[in-house]
């Protein structure tokens, strides 16, 4: 019980603690840390350096440029969160971008019109990269880079289920999903008016999408049970807090940290570029996405370099024998299915059959390959598997209730076992097959019903 425990309640501690500590770090009482300013003349940046690093200790990174222009210019190249002008004795002029998120116009804002005030000198703000005006707080991107940043994990889930398809219809599933994703919601956020129309922005929405949807197929046979807490992990605990919701210049050190590698920030940077600043910046962002598609397509190809050569290593007739490791199930979206199950120690993190059992014949010898099919009350077949070769095999994810357990194999009789599953409660069905007698039909051997064999019980 204390093993089934520790199992069941790793997934959902690691995420609360996950979104305990994430999401109030990044997002409870913003500030500076390491905004690029530019100010022109250096004589002024020294000034405003220094009162700045009064302020907000660590909060601004100031750099001198040549002239007005020039620091306008740095604000449009997103080279820079903000750039500051005296243009003349009692005037000063402070460039900003909205596009970058209105909490940050706002905090510089109200710093440098106070450092205004203090030098006697009345403060002209300028925004040199306005959003639209159904994006008032800047941060709409973001919102939809989310609707393209989860649905690419859940597309992921559902693919591993889908086990008729190889590697290269997954990948192309995933392509052709993401071209759908991206397209609606393009459609949707300029029919709407929450962006402008820039069909860049299409690209920029597609890689997002493919890149987490690749990323999460290609690690899954990896961390294995784990996978919704990694994917959780990674495009929610982690993306979302990153993700600019906050102004990236607004974020501790460890966010703009993650900011700079998680495809949801990126995707929100390239979005932004594309749409509010003429493609400045976007290329890194770009070869980010990209990263984590190739990222993904090298651990597709790993795995099944793994898989091959364990083929090789077990012969070609054990490996189409073999009962394969169940698909990898998020149970936020899924209920366990009737799945057969390898045989072999428990690890953790692995699912626990619900009804295991051994098929010996008359001399007490295993029977492999013999076919074991579980059947509900109304003759349904839940599942199929057959037995290793000592005998045995497995199956979880059966419903509550009594089932019908059918055992055959060429030249022998075939057995029927009914057995009762209750919830917490592993079942043993173990079966003793007969060589078949002359002048007994198959279908007297099929309809014998076993309810309670001398040797095991049920």
């Amino acid at each position: 019980m204390a093993r089934v425990l520790v199992e069941t309640l790793t997934i959902p501690a690691g995420l609360f603690l996950g979104l305990l500590f994430s999401f109030p770090m990044a997002f409870h009482q913003p500030q500076p840390h390491h905004a690029k300013l530019v100010i022109a003349d250096p004589a002024v940046e020294y000034r405003v350096g220094t009162a700045l690093q009064r302020q907000h200790p660590g909060g601004f990174d100031v750099t001198a440029v040549p002239d007005a222009r020039a620091a306008r210019r740095a604000v449009l190249d997103r080279d820079a969160a903000a750039g500051f002008a005296v243009t003349g004795r009692h005037a000063a002029v402070l460039y900003v971008a909205k596009a970058n998120g209105a909490s940050l116009e706002q905090a510089l804002t109200k710093g440098f019109t106070q450092l205004a005030a203090h030098n006697h000198q009345k403060l002209t703000v300028t925004d040199v990269a306005p959003t639209v005006s159904k994006d008032g707080s800047g941060a709409t991107l973001v919102y939809f880079g989310i609707a393209w940043n989860v649905p690419g994990y859940i597309l992921a889930t559902t693919l591993l289920r889908a086990v008729t398809f190889n590697r290269r219809n997954k990948l192309i599933t995933v392509a052709c999903a993401a071209g759908l994703f991206s397209a609606v919601g393009f459609l949707v956020g300029v029919g709407l008016g929450f962006f402008p129309n820039a069909p860049t922005a299409l690209a920029i929405a597609f890689l997002l999408t493919t890149a987490v949807a690749t990323f999460s197929l290609g690690m899954a046979p990896f961390v294995k049970h784990f996978f919704p807490l990694a994917g959780l992990g990674l495009y929610v605990v982690l993306s979302v807090p990153s993700s600019g919701l906050v102004p990236v210049q607004l974020l501790p050190g460890f966010f703009q940290a993650l900011h700079a590698v998680m495809p949801l920030g990126n995707a929100v940077d390239a979005l932004r570029g594309v749409l509010y600043f003429d493609g400045a910046g976007v290329l890194k962002q770009v070869l980010v996405l990209c990263g984590w598609i190739t990222a993904g397509t090298a651990l597709l190809g790993l795995d099944a370099w793994h898989h091959h050569r364990m083929a090789v290593r077990r012969g070609a007739q054990d490996e189409t024998q073999d009962i394969p490791e169940p698909p990898v199930e998020d149970p936020s979206l899924e209920t366990p299915t009737p799945t057969a199950l390898p045989v072999h120690p428990h690890h953790f993190g692995e699912p626990l059959p619900m009804l295991e059992g051994a098929v010996y014949d008359g001399e007490e010898q295993p029977v492999r390959h013999a076919a074991v099919t579980v059947m509900d009350t109304g003759g349904r077949q839940l599942v199929r598997t057959t037995t290793n070769a000592r005998g045995e095999y497995a199956v979880t994810g059966l419903p509550e209730g009594y089932i019908s357990v059918v055992v055959s194999h060429p030249g022998r009789d075939p057995l029927v076992h009914q057995k009762l599953l209750q919830s917490g409660v592993a079942v043993r069905a173990d079966f003793t097959l007969h060589d078949r007698r002359n002048g007994t039909s198959v279908r007297a051997g099929a309809q014998r019903l076993d309810l309670g064999h001398a040797r095991h019980g049920s």
